[in-house]
């Protein structure tokens, strides 16, 4: 059988994290580029809708290549499931930071354009007390954000069961992240994603800098136990999947049952290095 090349495997990391650095820039630039020059004309329900429909095609596109997680959440959450090795886990972690920066920064270069739009301060960010719609305090958007967290990458963990994205899983993850950012956005801006706050924060200073560790925090927390509870909900589900889905056969993750060959009967020999590979 084929075995695939250091060369080819190097390819294929390759696209894995660069479509993780592109789909965050994207996210950033356009998703909250709605918050930040579209807030007066299409209101907290078009930029609800702009980071749903925008999630939605960026699943898309990306989900086949990395799963499109776009947010280190989502990765932590694959992560304690035991979907990716922590290398891979690593590996899209910078790539997202590195494109939440870099959107960031584009947007920014395309708000100065525009005469008399404030960035200082605000410039998308997240924030509480004074800096909420609602003017939560710390713990209630502390609690908001874990929850709103916890939804969405339950629902990731639910319809994926994979690494990657396909079929109508996209669907349902961007009608998630439409629902908390119609929650979320009068109490803390929503982020549910500690690049997404991260990115805007850095260059809008002030208040907007010393509350993103609650953004990052927080959601890092409702990641993680949405992934604990997935699978106490989904055992099932996840029986039949094995201990792990390997994103490459270097990370060292237990091999799936169930995907790309059945597994070989209990006293029968183990299958030679260069059989078939494993399914996504």
């Amino acid at each position: 059988m084929e075995t695939r090349s250091p060369v080819a495997l190097s390819e294929i990391d390759m696209r894995t994290v660069v479509s993780e650095f592109l789909g965050t820039l994207l996210l950033v630039f356009f998703a909250v580029g709605a918050a930040v020059l579209g807030a007066e004309y299409i209101g907290t329900v078009g930029i609800a809708l702009g980071f749903g429909f925008l999630m939605l095609a960026l699943i898309y596109t990306f989900g086949p290549i990395s799963g499109s997680h776009l947010n280190p959440a989502v990765t932590l959450g694959m992560l304690i499931g035991k979907r990716i090795a922590l290398r891979t886990a690593i590996e899209y972690w910078v790539a997202q930071l590195a494109g939440a920066i870099a959107g960031a920064a584009l947007l920014l270069l395309l708000a100065k354009q525009v005469p008399g739009l404030e960035t200082s301060g605000a410039f998308g960010t997240n924030g509480y007390g004074d800096r909420s719609a609602l003017r939560v305090d710390t713990g209630g958007a502390f609690f908001a954000e874990v929850m709103m967290t916890f939804l969405l990458v339950f629902v990731w963990l639910a319809v994926t069961h994979h690494l990657t994205v396909t079929g109508f899983g996209g669907l349902a993850i961007g009608l998630c992240m439409t629902v908390v950012h119609l929650v979320g956005i009068p109490l803390t801006g929503t982020s549910v994603n500690p690049w997404r706050s991260f990115g805007p924060a850095i260059f809008a200073g002030g208040d907007a800098l010393s509350q993103l560790w609650l953004f990052i925090v927080a959601p890092l927390v409702g990641g993680a136990l949405a992934a604990v509870v997935h699978r106490v909900t989904h055992l099932d589900a996840l029986a039949g999947m094995g201990a792990a889905v390997p994103t490459r056969p270097d990370d060292g993750a237990a091999p799936v049952a169930g995907h790309g060959e059945p597994p070989a009967p209990p006293d029968g020999p183990a299958p030679s290095p260069g059989g078939p590979s494993q399914g996504p």
